[in-house]
């Protein structure tokens, strides 16, 4: 009887929060309250300065004095200590640890089924059935149950979010379409629910199609890597082997030029050694003629002095030094021979090994569109040390103009011959190196005038002074685009190509990949237009050169 008494959890209940008392407290009535609610509770009364009890409606004047309730106290503590112990445990809940339990089930605590939007509560099978029977609620909406029920009821309201404002792009009560949102593009959830559903089996369509897509590339992907690592071990394989056959082929070689070189040398010392021993018996055979030479002499008897002069042996016929080498470097012809063979070779490791390495080597993508020329523009200037004495350089070494024959008052006869001859303006080109490198990948453009060439090189390209003696294009040091009155063409290695321009150009444009070797040169107007396009393999660092040979001639560099 005891146990049954102290498990009614309403005997000992605070009337004010409906829980178990917390710091029960008796007042003068004999009901007893948790400390914390009675003391908010008449804290609300003092301006009236009579205080109630919130059960039994009895009046206090003044303010009861609030004193513990020890017994109370103590019996709560051993029914709370009862209930812990007889608890079962919480996986033993019918609903679960990720379930939605019901909010009428007392004791242990069902699963529910279903929430009720207008009842704001969740309810088990058993709870449900009157929602299902009573007309009484009929009318009230149920949906699966959930556990954030007060996300679903307008806040200002207190309705049911039924309605989409399409204005404001939210979920609003059918007050909110009369109050707030007046005026706005509404639907119903419903139909709203149904378009955006619409729309997210397209996106899902959509990303199913992008999946496979990426899946397909990723194999794609997949497969030039695996074709990269054994191309690139194919080519790993295949430098070692021409390497080996290289370096054997070179100790080949050495060891002959060796041998060659020695025999040369056991030959030539035979000749000097057998000439040496014919020197040394002449001298000997001349010391002994010059003593008898030196006996005759003292002879007195005239008779006697030209006897036995007729009777000297005739002078043996001297050697002559011309047989033998006399020059130390006998062999230089053969060596040069041999040293134009290995230059051969080493002109091999830099053109034709780099032309191969590249087959193996994924090249960078070239640019299409001037904004991306753009990105690799260099800053050019005109080098005042590296330029034709008829050529005036301006703003800032950026210009190049051609000096008129009449301007020209400090240069000598055989210039004006060889440049000028009766013309006012030169029959050769007059050409100009610009001072910075080109390495990497450069873009640059230059506005044009009159019969003119720009053009890249090498900068140990023929030179003498300031003038440079080479035309551009005219040999394997320089390419070179050029304007020759009503033509256009490119040049290389003394080569011509005409490019039938009808319209030429005033700005060009030029782009140079060195690593990948190539040239391009492009026509600058609202667009870019490809006049010529060079693959080649450029083996020292470029300059850019420009050239002009006609009164009009003009190039300026432009600042990209």
């Amino acid at each position: 009887m005891a146990v049954a008494f102290l498990t009614t959890q309403d005997s000992f209940s605070c009337s004010i929060c409906l829980d178990l008392l917390k710091d029960p407290v008796a007042i003068p009535c004999g009901h007893s309250f948790c400390l914390g609610c009675i003391k908010d509770c008449w804290d609300q009364d003092d301006q009236k300065g009579v205080y109630s009890c919130p059960q039994c409606r009895h009046t206090f004047t003044p303010r009861p004095v609030l004193n513990k309730n020890s017994l109370i106290a103590e019996m709560v503590g051993k029914l709370k200590k009862t209930r812990l112990q007889a608890a079962p445990p919480a996986a033993a809940s019918p609903a679960g640890s990720g379930g939605v339990e019901c909010d009428f089930c007392t004791g242990t605590k069902h699963t529910a089924v279903k929430s009720c939007l207008v009842c704001l509560a969740s309810f088990c099978e058993a709870h449900i059935q009157p929602h299902y029977e009573s007309p009484a609620f009929k009318k009230h909406k149920l949906v699966e149950a959930s556990m954030n029920l007060q996300e679903k009821i307008c806040s200002l309201h207190d309705k049911l979010l039924e309605v989409f404002c399409r204005t404001d792009q939210q979920c609003i009560c059918l007050l909110c379409v009369m109050d707030k949102h007046s005026g706005h593009k509404t639907v119903s959830a419903a139909a709203e629910r149904a378009e955006k559903q619409n729309q997210l089996d397209q996106n899902r369509e959509t990303c199913k199609k992008t999946i496979q897509q990426k899946e397909k590339d990723v194999q794609e992907l997949k497969k030039v890597m695996v074709k990269v690592r054994l191309s690139a071990h194919a080519a790993v394989e295949d430098s070692e082997k021409i390497f080996t056959e290289l370096i054997q082929s070179i100790e080949r070689r050495r060891s002959e030029v060796k041998e060659l070189i020695r025999a040369q040398e056991k030959t030539e010392l035979s000749l000097a050694e057998d000439l040496l021993k014919k020197l040394e018996q002449e001298i000997a055979d001349l010391r002994r003629r010059d003593a008898d030479l030196k006996q005759l002499s003292y002879t007195e008897d005239p008779v006697q002095f030209l006897q036995d002069f007729q009777s000297l042996p005739v002078l043996p016929q001297s050697t002559n030094l011309s047989s033998i080498n006399m020059n130390p470097q006998f062999s230089i012809e053969f060596l040069k021979k041999m040293v134009s063979e290995m230059k051969q070779l080493n002109g091999f490791s830099k053109l034709d090994l780099v032309q191969i390495f590249k087959v193996h080597t994924v090249q960078p993508v070239e640019p299409k569109i001037r904004e991306e020329f753009s990105k690799y523009s260099c800053q050019l200037t005109l080098n005042p040390y590296m330029v034709h004495e008829g050529l005036h350089l301006s703003d800032g070494n950026k210009k190049v103009n051609l000096i008129p024959k009449r301007d020209c008052k400090d240069y000598d006869r055989e210039y004006f011959r060889d440049y000028f001859g009766n013309h006012s303006y030169p029959k050769k080109w007059c050409q100009v190196l610009c001072s910075e490198p080109l390495s990497g990948r450069c873009y640059w453009e230059a506005e044009v005038k009159g019969n003119f060439s720009i053009a890249v090189l090498y900068k140990d390209i023929s030179l003498e002074g300031k003038v440079i003696q080479s035309e551009f294009g005219s040999n394997n040091q320089s390419w070179s685009l050029a304007r020759v009155d009503s033509e256009l063409y490119f040049r290389e290695n003394r080569g011509k190509t005409n490019l039938g321009v009808r319209s030429f150009p005033s700005k060009i444009g030029v782009y140079v990949d060195h690593s990948a070797g190539i040239l391009s040169f492009y026509s600058i107007t609202d667009t870019m237009t490809l006049l010529h396009r060079v693959q080649t393999t450029f083996t020292q660092p470029l300059y850019a050169g420009f050239g002009m040979k006609s009164k009009e001639s003009s190039v300026k560099i432009c600042d990209l």
